[in-house]
């Protein structure tokens, strides 16, 4: 899944917020953000099909696994009023779960468990081996989504990795994500098709070149 609750409509753009890391005090808040972006999709409805009140229970258990192992091993960029949030993950930490990840997630999908495990199975089989950054999740709020902020917060941190020449991965989980992504500078490496279920699309993004100009600065 990525696990990127994220629409955009170029045209409807909200002023800048300012960007931070979040706290660990912002867990319940981030993982909540986390649940509402991506309680509804391709992705969810196969995850947990049906009762969208069984799914809201599931998921607000599933991201505060996350959003903790994210605060201690990640990186999470939050603006100022937490309705857009991005998850990041440094070469070091990927490839990594959250401390008693299969027991946790034992009980938090219960019998939705396999589905889940497919979903894990599917992502890691397709995770590339050279060094990157990985975005494992981009949410905006659903009463937000649409106004740019999704587009702020790659921007931000695609200036970092470019400065630091890093590469960035993700995998998108719907068409409409996929072509945001594109926008972005993304480029699809092939596709993860889920048993019985919908697509997810793999994406690469190299690091701008550093510009110069033959002057230094100073």
């Amino acid at each position: 899944m990525n696990r990127d609750g994220v629409r955009w409509e170029p045209s409807l753009v909200l002023p800048n917020r300012s960007i931070r890391r979040a706290v660990r005090t912002e867990l319940r808040a981030v993982s909540e953000l986390l649940a509402q972006a991506f309680l509804h999709g391709p992705v969810a409805d196969w995850l947990v099909p049906g009762d969208p009140e069984a799914r809201w229970k599931i998921y607000r258990n599933y991201f505060v696994m996350w959003a903790d192992d994210a605060l201690r091993r990640g990186t999470v960029d939050v603006n100022e009023d937490l309705t857009c949030v991005a998850v990041w993950y440094p070469p070091e930490a990927i490839g990594g779960h959250p401390a008693d990840y299969d027991s946790w997630l034992a009980l938090v999908a219960g019998p939705h468990l396999e589905r889940f495990a497919q979903l894990d199975q599917a992502m890691a089989a397709a995770h590339p081996r050279p060094q990157h950054e990985y975005l494992a999740f981009l949410a905006v709020h659903p009463s937000r989504q649409g106004l740019g902020q999704g587009t702020r917060m790659l921007a931000h941190r695609h200036a970092e990795l470019d400065q630091l020449q890093r590469a960035a991965y993700l995998e998108a989980s719907n068409e409409r994500n996929r072509d945001l992504y594109l926008s972005h500078g993304y480029e699809v490496t092939g596709e993860i098709r889920l048993p019985g279920g919908p697509s997810l699309w793999p994406m690469w993004r190299r690091p701008a070149p550093h510009e110069n100009n033959g002057r230094e600065e100073g």
